[in-house]
C-alpha cells in the first residue's frame, strides 16, 4: 500500500448531502463545506446551495445563486468565495463570476470570464465550450478582477483533471477529442499528463511510462502528501470507476491507493487541508455521498 511521508492513505465518509447533485461546485470555508448549484435528478442545474459545519456535521441552506448552473469552479478569497463558469439551463457556457459574501449572506457580481465555459478546473484551465473541448489556460487576478491568457494545453482534452504541485500545474487523462490524422473516430479515454512550469510558463506532456495506470476522465484530482491522486470517474469500463491512484512525486511512478467506498465519476471536488473530497457525482444514478481520502498517521 502507497503511504505519504510514513502516512496512510484512508477514505474517511461525512453525512450526505441534503439534495443529489452532479457537477456542483464546492468550497471550502472557515470550518465549512459550501455545495452551490449543479445538476439535480431533473437534469437541470440547480440555484440552491447547501453548507456542511464540520464541527457539527450538520447541513444548512444558504442564499441561492444567481444564476442557475452545473460544472462551474470555485475560489475562496477570504469571507467570500467565487464561483466561475458553468453551463446554464439551456446548456450552454456561462462566463457570470459571482461572489458568495459569507459575513452578509448574499450574491454579487463580479467582472466575466474572457471566454465562457463549463468544465473549467479552479486554475482555469481547460474545459468545454459546447460540446468542443478548448486547451484555454486563464489566470484572474483576485487583487485587480482581471484575467491574464497562458500558453494554452497541448492537447485537446475534455474532462481533464488537475493539480498543482512543486510548483507545477498537472493535467491528468480526459476525453480526447480526434484529430484530422489520428487513429481514432470518436473520442477516446486518455492517461496522459502535461506538466505547466509556473516559474517558465512552459507545458511539458510527460512520456508514456510516466502516464496514468487507467485512462480515465471525469475525475477527482488533487495533492496529498508527496502524490497527485486520481480518484474514480470513468474509463473503458460500463460502469463508473472505483479505483484510485498516486503519482509519487518523490519515487516518479504511479501507485494503487485505496478504492472509493462509492464508485462515482461527475463528482465535485475538493482540496481542504488533509482531506481530498469526491461530493455527490453519479454511481447508479446521482448520487448525495459526500466521501474524503486522507493521510493518517499511525495507520
Amino acid at each position: 500500500m502507497a503511504t505519504g511521508g510514513g502516512r496512510a492513505f484512508a477514505w474517511q465518509v461525512f453525512p450526505s448531502m441534503p439534495t443529489c447533485r452532479v457537477y456542483g461546485t464546492v468550497a471550502f470555508q472557515d470550518g465549512h463545506l459550501l455545495v452551490l448549484g449543479g445538476c439535480g435528478r431533473t437534469g437541470l442545474p440547480l440555484d440552491t446551495a447547501e453548507t456542511l459545519d464540520m464541527a457539527s456535521h450538520t447541513w444548512l441552506a444558504l442564499a441561492p445563486l444567481p444564476t442557475a448552473r452545473a460544472g462551474a469552479a470555485a475560489v475562496v478569497l477570504g469571507k467570500q468565495v467565487l464561483v466561475v463558469g458553468g453551463v446554464d439551463e439551456a446548456q450552454s457556457p456561462v462566463a457570470a463570476v459571482e461572489a458568495f459574501l459569507a459575513d452578509e449572506g448574499r450574491w454579487e457580481r463580479r467582472a466575466t470570464l474572457p471566454q465562457a465555459a463549463m468544465g473549467v478546473a479552479t486554475m482555469e484551465r481547460g474545459g468545454r465550450q459546447g460540446k468542443l473541448p478548448v486547451t484555454a489556460f486563464e489566470a484572474f487576478d483576485l487583487e485587480t478582477r482581471t484575467w491574464t491568457r497562458h500558453p494554452s494545453l497541448p492537447s485537446r482534452r475534455a474532462f481533464a483533471g488537475c493539480a498543482m504541485a512543486e510548483g507545477s500545474i498537472f493535467s491528468l487523462g480526459g476525453l480526447q477529442q480526434p484529430g484530422p490524422h489520428n487513429f481514432y473516430s470518436r473520442p477516446h479515454f486518455v492517461n496522459t499528463v502535461e506538466m505547466f512550469d509556473l516559474e517558465h510558463g512552459s507545458w511539458t506532456k510527460l512520456p508514456r511510462s510516466l502516464r496514468m495506470r487507467a485512462k480515465r476522465a471525469d475525475f477527482v484530482v488533487g495533492a496529498l502528501g508527496d502524490h497527485i491522486v486520481a480518484i474514480g470517474g470513468l474509463g473503458n469500463q460500463p460502469c463508473p470507476l472505483g479505483s484510485v491512484e498516486g503519482f509519487s512525486l518523490a519515487r516518479r511512478r504511479w501507485e494503487a491507493l485505496p478504492a472509493m467506498p462509492t464508485a462515482r465519476c461527475s463528482c465535485s471536488s475538493l482540496q481542504a487541508g488533509p482531506w481530498l473530497f469526491a461530493i455527490g457525482g453519479v454511481a447508479q444514478g446521482p448520487s448525495q455521498a459526500v466521501e474524503a481520502l486522507c493521510l493518517r498517521d499511525g495507520v
